[in-house]
């Protein structure tokens, strides 16, 4: 088998609640998602899928994407996309950085070696791990009392894992914490995500204003060492994200005692290849995982589902269903959510067939 072909499509996906707000004023309404085709000379294709959150969350933006795969596709022409691990070797020494470029690559030759084996993705990552994956909903930034009405509609579908966004006004945020904790019962979870917002007066100020509350939180300053210095000054358990982009810094982390949680994100660190390393580290280091991706649509939705089941669960903190999140299916046997949980399809790899009338033509061919 040879990559023959990769098409690239670009899609928009709008919000169904319109706008989604975290910290320092950011917001995006419409998404850019990029999704790529490898076609091959057995005529198989496997599909990919990267949506940054916009220009400013991580470095990466979707443009960024469609440029980097037209840097890398010369080099993959003729290469076995099932043979995943020189395909990641190739990647890197055809372009320095840029995971993000390189996620959706990776996503579509783990689905070629899903179909060329007959096997779902997720047993393919190492097995099986329960019926059903919990999932975890994120609560877009707005006030207290909005943000609490939300949980508790978002409750009713089945959800017990919520990710509220602040970041902003110390005051503001302290009362947004307390306000959705309030209506939470035991047993449901609470996370308070600053997505890097707060400077770290700020950042103490709501760490001792929440002391008294069950909730964990998140991202609070921009830098690894700021963030350290927070997580020395709260007993409530720590997430870390943006700052934890490969292994490396996770290594880092785990011995500086830096935090209880990361969340893990596919294409942060270039593909479900490495997230799948980083995955496994974890597990033999006893840190727990919030595994997602930055933003994404219904491919993206399926490959995280995929690693998510193949996830001990008792690591397994949390997942996320992207595309309850968007108006636009991008293709079809996608997970979808049942009562705050979804699994991973059980057909050969990702399990997704693509929906071309959303997709339309390729903007970009290589051959």
């Amino acid at each position: 088998m040879q990559i023959k072909t990769i098409n690239v499509y670009q899609i928009d996906l709008p919000l169904k609640e319109g706008r989604y707000s975290w910290a320092d004023g950011k917001y995006v309404e419409v998404f850019d998602c990029t999704v790529v085709e490898i076609e091959t000379d057995d005529g198989v294709s496997g599909y990919g899928e990267v949506c940054p959150l916009g220009p400013f969350y991580l470095p990466a933006y979707g443009p960024g994407v469609r440029t980097g795969v037209a840097e890398l596709a010369p080099h993959l022409i003729g290469a076995d996309p099932t043979e995943i691990g020189k395909i990641n070797l190739i990647m890197d020494t055809a372009l320095l950085g840029h995971p993000y470029v390189k996620s959706g690559i990776d996503m579509a030759c783990w689905d070629l070696l899903g179909k060329k084996t007959g096997l779902p993705v997720c047993d393919l990552l190492g097995g099986r791990h329960g019926d059903t994956v919990a999932l975890y909903r994120a609560i877009s930034q707005e006030a207290p009392d909005k943000m609490a009405k939300k949980i508790a509609g978002y409750r009713d579908e089945g959800y017990t894992k919520f990710q509220l966004k602040v970041g902003g006004d110390p005051d503001d945020d302290i009362a947004r914490i307390w306000a959705t904790r309030e209506i939470l019962d035991r047993g449901e979870v609470l996370i308070a995500d600053a997505n890097t917002g707060w400077l770290m007066h700020e950042a103490a100020r709501v760490v001792d204003g929440v002391a008294k509350l069950d909730v964990y939180i998140e991202q609070p300053c921009k830098s690894y060492e700021e963030c350290l210095t927070i997580r020395r000054r709260t007993a409530r358990p720590f997430i870390l994200d943006e700052n934890i982009d490969g292994l490396q810094a996770l290594l880092r982390a785990h011995g500086d005692g830096a935090m209880d949680v990361i969340n893990l994100k596919i294409s942060k660190v270039g593909g479900i290849t490495k997230a799948r390393q980083i995955r496994d580290l974890c597990v033999s280091l006893g840190i727990a995982m919030n595994i997602e991706d930055s933003w994404g649509g219904d491919i993206i939705t399926a490959a995280i589902a995929h690693l998510a089941h193949s996830t001990p669960e008792r690591f397994r903190f949390a997942a996320t269903d992207f595309n309850s999140y968007v108006t636009v299916q991008t293709a079809t046997g996608s997970p979808k959510r049942e009562n705050g949980q979804m699994k991973a399809d059980d057909t050969p790899g990702l399990g997704i067939v693509p929906d071309l009338g959303s997709l339309g033509s390729p903007i970009a061919t290589y051959s």
